[in-house]
């Protein structure tokens, strides 16, 4: 015989040899598991299941029968307390390392104990006959029911304070941190849905593939109407200032993108009903794309809308708001690299530039599609061409030329010296194409040598002009002349540079500017003052000497 009909028998000739009354195994059964006695109880269950297998014909048949869904509805409720004892208590604190809390090592062996011997009793599937069948699948049922829903609410509220946290902390924080932070979150969700799925896969008492499906369903229902809830804080809070928080979209995105095929596979394991065109995550993902593809042609269309400044004339040489912004996003942009390539491939070549029509030559790989590497360039320099270009423009709103040179210098050296002679962030000198660096080279030269036209030259060509008499009387006379212009000429330019200030943000920079300048005026007023040497008292129209000039020529420059 098998041995499954040897242990059969065995408990048989144990129901047989048995001292017990009918009375007193209906008085275990009805008074349910005891402490300490859970193996007592089991084996009255599976004796009175045996004693129906092998004597049917018994006139006490549904008696037991009835005593066994008894046993089996007791089981299910020790069943059902146990897991509600795990499933409750104080919620994690905000802000705290975190993840869903281990079963109690008894309890877990407790419930283990208990499922084996739930699965093992009689069900319509596998016995047909048996009168108790159809009520123990209906208790089971239940009970699964239940502990799906008990987990499903426990997951979701401990992953709601975290999740509320990270909404709270957009607006404190940077917005590349906050993304981040929210993609853990999101990964931290996704941890406590798999290992869910496996404790539901281990202690469920009906562990067909389709109950077991639909469990996971129940189980995922209220933990994926907290992901959407918080998804969607999250989504409102961008697109009230999408300027503001474009990067916490895009460094959301990216992490979010990067755990999607995982996402995939848990979502895969609900039932067909459920899972049928469903796919909460990836929809929080598409939202958030789409959030992000707004983002590029925007920033765009805000730097183009620089050129305009504030309206009337520019009187202010200080750095423009939107060249600062231009630096704060150049920074934050090699952080989310990943996520910026990956939405403009979606957006296309050029789109960003809200249809001007002229499209960047594409790169495509071999593959045939567009190459994320030459689109990012592509999108870097427009984002530096623009915001030179509207320097530029803002620059010729001025009537002043000297304070021009000054806002326009000021502006393109910072716009310099931050992404190509000391990039704010490391990688960002590889992500600038050679076009966008020459560029700014190019700006930068055109705006040193307005600066120097506008403000000093006119110094050195009023000691470069010729008198053409020869008479010692008027050479006098033209030498005292150029020289009162030349004075009068320096104290506007120092009055001048007492309000505007040049480069004051890069010392060295400003520092070689200044050896430049002094370079250019000093000789010309040395050459000068050497030519003219044999006039009569020509010391006599020198308000200062080439030393005092040159003292108070570096001072603008300290």
């Amino acid at each position: 015989m098998t041995p499954d009909i040897d242990r059969t028998l065995q408990k048989m000739d144990q129901v047989t040899s048995s001292v017990e009354s009918m009375e007193e195994e209906e008085a275990l059964i009805l008074r349910g598991p005891q402490t300490g006695q859970l193996d007592k109880y089991l084996a009255a269950v599976e004796r009175l299941n045996a004693s129906i297998a092998f004597k049917s014909s018994d006139q006490d048949t549904a008696q037991k029968a009835r005593l066994i869904e008894t046993g089996a509805k007791k089981l299910s409720q020790l069943y059902t307390k146990l897991v509600a004892e795990v499933s409750s208590g104080s919620t994690p604190a905000p802000g705290a390392e975190w993840s869903m809390a281990p079963f109690p090592s008894n309890v877990l062996a407790t419930l283990r104990q208990l499922v084996a011997f739930l699965r093992s009793l009689p069900l319509p599937s596998t016995h047909p006959s048996h009168p108790a069948g159809q009520t123990i699948l209906t208790t089971l049922q239940d009970a699964q029911r239940g502990y799906a829903d008990m987990r499903g609410v426990w997951a979701q509220k401990c992953l709601e304070s975290q999740g509320k946290r990270c909404i709270d902390r957009a607006d404190t924080i940077e917005p590349v941190p906050a993304g981040k932070e929210f993609g853990k979150w999101v990964e931290l969700v996704l941890v406590v849905c798999s290992d869910e799925y496996h404790l539901l896969s281990q202690l469920t008492p009906l562990a067909s593939t389709s109950m077991l499906a639909s469990s996971f369903s129940t189980l995922l229902s209220p933990i994926l109407k907290l992901f959407t809830t918080i998804h969607t804080s999250l989504v409102t809070l961008i697109k009230k200032s999408l300027p503001k928080y474009s990067f916490l979209a895009l460094a959301a995105y990216e992490y979010m993108s990067s755990i999607q095929s995982q996402w995939d596979d848990i979502l895969s394991r609900r039932s067909v009903e459920t899972r049928k065109d469903v796919n909460e995550v990836k929809d929080g993902l598409n939202t958030l794309r789409a959030v992000c593809l707004r983002s590029f042609p925007e920033f765009l269309a805000d730097l183009k809308l620089g050129a305009f400044g504030k309206g009337g004339e520019l009187v202010n040489t200080g750095l423009t708001d939107f060249v600062k912004l231009t630096i704060r996003y150049m920074e934050k942009l090699p952080q989310v690299q990943a996520a910026v390539g990956s939405a403009l491939l979606i957006l296309g070549d050029g789109n960003w530039k809200m249809g001007e029509g002229v499209q960047v030559g594409k790169v495509m790989t071999k593959s045939g599609e567009s190459d994320e590497t030459v689109l990012l360039e592509h999108f870097v320099y427009d984002v530096v061409v623009t915001s030179v270009n509207s320097v530029n423009a803002l620059s010729r709103t001025s009537k002043r030329p000297a304070i021009a040179s000054i806002f326009l210098l000021n502006n393109v050296s910072y716009l310099h010296h931050h992404l190509l002679v000391d990039p704010v962030h490391p990688a960002l000198f590889s992500l600038l194409p050679q076009s966008a660096k020459d560029h700014l080279n190019s700006n930068f030269r055109t705006a040193k040598a307005g600066y120097f036209d506008s403000n000093f030259s006119p110094l050195v060509q009023i000691l470069a002009d010729e008198t053409k008499d020869k008479s010692t009387l008027l050479k006098s006379s033209a030498t005292k002349e150029k020289l009162t212009r030349f004075f009068d000429s320096l104290e506007e330019v120092m009055e001048r540079h007492k309000y505007a200030r040049v480069m004051e943000d890069d010392e060295d920079a400003r520092e070689l500017i200044g050896e430049e300048v002094v370079k250019l005026v000093i000789t010309s007023l040395q050459r000068f003052s050497q030519k003219h040497r044999d006039n009569k008292n020509p010391q006599k129209y020198m308000k200062m000497s080439p030393e005092a000039v040159e003292t108070q020529l570096k001072s603008i420059f300290r």
